[in-house]
């Protein structure tokens, strides 16, 4: 159903590795009647309108995720700490580095606590530019001081209006994108509309506006705009250059935000290796793309002090391997279709082969293991560790009149996409990228004209009129209905006015600023004390940031709080790490919201050899446990247990124990 067309301006020594495609390769606009382009200044006209309603896009999208923001805790209304309580779990954590660069007396004492931090792991000091992607808190606290916006602008609506701003940069680099594949800017504007109106689904920024995907996927979205136009054949040299550096300042920016941008773009990575295995696109592109990749995350690398994550990624194994296997096979894409074919699946052997040598040999080198869980995790969701690529494919011969070209571009999106939908399975959080670009796609698709030629041919009514007024026609509809369907509710969404309420955690967060030293070690739930760090600034044991195996040894130690073990193993657990104080929550110690086998407690009794409560059917291996669940049992306070715990807070939700020092 495709066919190759030819690429211009290709050197006759390039013939052999990048064999282009056929002479048909023209612009969409020159299919068209003269009708549908009325020559120079109707394109910039268009390009003009285009433009303006990209940048409104964008805008009202920010405007419409902050509104909702404001409205659901009424963020302008609520004290500082209840503030400060609203960004949960590792949102706390990232937010709080952001804060302590903001009351530091200089940049150079902020830095300095930044790289030898010693609070947010006890007993260890560690280099959080190094662990963790924070830059974009240092830069923005810098931005903050330097600015002359202090007295009009508190320091949290400066962080959170950065991130509802990039959500329009976010919205308008898919409304770009859907414009370059489709050619009609009501392409865009269909994918910016069905961004909004499936916002569950492609977006949430609105509650957990720290995260680090929120930082990252603006910036991943231009570099696949900007990658979606250099693919593009016949480009003006500076055109080339300049869209070349966009993708590197975006790729930089995406690596430098997220600590999983080596996923996104091994994804990437696959995509193009498929399309220059299939002679869709020149090796001179690809090759250029491999490069952007590497140089960006080596230069992420220098700057997070070599994280050995990033040098172990599979993605650098990957690229590496492409380029080796390329120097050393010759003449790829000549010969007969069989030669080819068999020279394409050694290609793809060795490549494969070598990936998994270089990567194996890296880690052994770095010592490397903080990103087993990562793998574990993916070998569990699907039973086995490699997601499977499934490729159409290519027809080089014309089935009569019903053939669709594919052009690069449209077929880096397409398998983009695709990929996508598999790294969406394997966790709710890849949810949002792959549906932002389903957006994007489902626009094109209904917007392409060579889609509405195929279809249109298939039931004999093809004339080119016809295509011209059906790919404008059809997006109006769409968005008609799309605001006769969404904009009641919508308004009635903002209309709906909540408020911000947790008196039990503002409590605890008011109790430990107030009762407890500076240095004081508090033990908890990993989501909890990331709040516990941000409200109170006390040293942590354990924080959200799985990143590093030693950390995720640390937190199942702690978190024997909530197993069926005696008080003597938890005090001594507890103390190895320096704890003063021990947060429990009987959210967690009672947990009904998960069913048997899923709740914290269930998995822990698992993991220690115990069965499990509750009726149901336990592995044959696991025994009963020899010790009451230490969560439940310290409550009765007996004397094992206030031996060792001193109860010294309590509300409805939290319990707050103070460890002895002499066992």
């Amino acid at each position: 159903m495709m066919s190759i067309r030819q690429r211009k301006g290709i050197k006759a020594t390039e013939l052999s590795e990048d064999r282009p495609a056929q002479d048909e390769n023209v612009k969409v606009e020159n299919k068209l009647p003269s009708g549908c382009t009325s020559g120079g200044v109707w394109r910039i006209l268009s390009f003009a309108v285009g433009g303006t309603v990209a940048l409104c896009s964008g805008l009202l999208t920010s405007v419409y995720l902050a509104t909702l923001h404001e409205n659901d805790l009424w963020f302008s209304n609520i004290k500082e700490v209840e503030r400060e309580i609203s960004f949960r779990t590792e949102c706390g954590l990232y937010y709080s580095y952001y804060k302590q660069m903001l009351q530091a007396p200089t940049l150079k004492q902020g830095l300095h606590g930044l790289i030898y931090d010693n609070k947010t792991e006890s007993m260890r000091t560690i280099n959080l530019l190094e662990r963790m992607n924070i830059y974009q808190e240092v830069f923005l606290s810098i931005l903050y001081k330097v600015l002359p916006i202090q007295k009009y602008l508190e320091p949290v609506y400066f962080y959170i209006y950065t991130l509802f701003g990039l959500q329009a940069i976010y919205v308008a680099a898919l409304y770009v994108t859907s414009w370059l594949l489709s050619g009609t800017w009501l392409s865009g504007l269909l994918a910016a509309f069905w961004y909004v109106t499936n916002r569950i689904d492609t977006t949430r920024v609105e509650f957990t506006i720290p995260l680090r995907e929120n930082w990252a996927l603006p910036f991943f979205a231009i570099q696949i705009a900007a990658i979606t136009y250099f693919l593009r054949p016949n480009l003006q040299p500076l055109s080339e250059r300049l869209t070349l550096l966009a993708i590197f300042v975006s790729t930089f920016l995406f690596s430098l935000t997220w600590q999983f941008n080596q996923f996104m773009m091994l994804m990437q990575a696959l995509v193009l290796f498929v399309l220059d295995s299939l002679d869709m696109l020149p090796a001179v592109k690809v090759t250029w793309l491999y490069g952007i990749q590497i140089t960006s995350l080596f230069l992420v690398c220098i700057l997070q002090f070599f994280n050995s994550m990033i040098l172990g990624s599979l993605l650098i194994s990957f690229n590496l391997s492409v380029l080796i296997s390329r120097k050393l096979q010759k003449n790829l894409k000549t010969g007969s279709f069989f030669h080819r074919l068999g020279k394409l699946l050694l290609h793809l052997f060795m490549v494969l082969c070598l990936t998994l040598f270089l990567n194996n040999v890296i880690k052994k080198i770095l010592n490397l293991k903080s990103d087993e869980h990562i793998f574990k995790f993916l070998k569990a969701k699907f039973g086995f560790g490699a997601t499977s690529d499934s490729t159409n494919q290519q027809s080089t011969g014309k089935m009569g009149k019903w053939t669709v070209e594919l052009k690069p571009e449209t077929a880096y999106n397409l398998i983009h996409t695709i990929l996508f939908g598999f790294l969406a399975l394997s966790t709710m959080r890849m949810k949002y990228l792959w549906t932002s670009h389903m957006c994007v796609f489902a626009s094109f698709g209904l917007c392409s004209p060579e889609i509405w030629e195929l279809l249109l041919k298939l039931v004999h009514l093809y004339s080119p009129k016809r295509i011209c007024v059906i790919r404008y026609s059809v997006p109006i509809l769409i968005l008609l209905y799309l605001c006769y369907k969404f904009w009641p509710g919508m308004m009635d969404e903002l209309s709906e006015l909540r408020e911000f309420y947790d008196p039990d955690t503002v409590e605890l967060m008011n109790w430990i600023n107030s009762n407890t030293p500076r240095k004081a070690v508090f033990a908890g739930s990993m989501q909890l004390l990331a709040g516990v760090k941000l409200c109170t600034g006390r040293v942590l044991t354990n924080h959200p940031h799985y990143e590093d195996k030693s950390l995720r040894e640390r937190t199942r130690a702690v978190y024997q709080i909530y197993a069926k073990r005696s008080p003597e193993e938890v005090h001594a657990l507890l103390r190895s790490f320096g704890t003063d104080y021990v947060i429990l929550e009987d959210s967690i110690c009672y947990e009904r919201r998960h069913r048997r086998g899923c709740r914290l407690r269930d998995l822990l009794d698992v993991a220690n050899g115990h069965m499990m409560d509750g009726p149901g059917a336990n592995e044959p291996d696991l025994k009963p446990a020899g010790h009451p669940r230490f969560c439940e049992e310290i409550k009765r306070n007996l004397p094992p247990y206030t031996a060792h715990f001193t109860r010294v807070f309590q509300n409805k939700t939290f319990h707050v124990y103070k460890l002895t020092r002499n066992k």
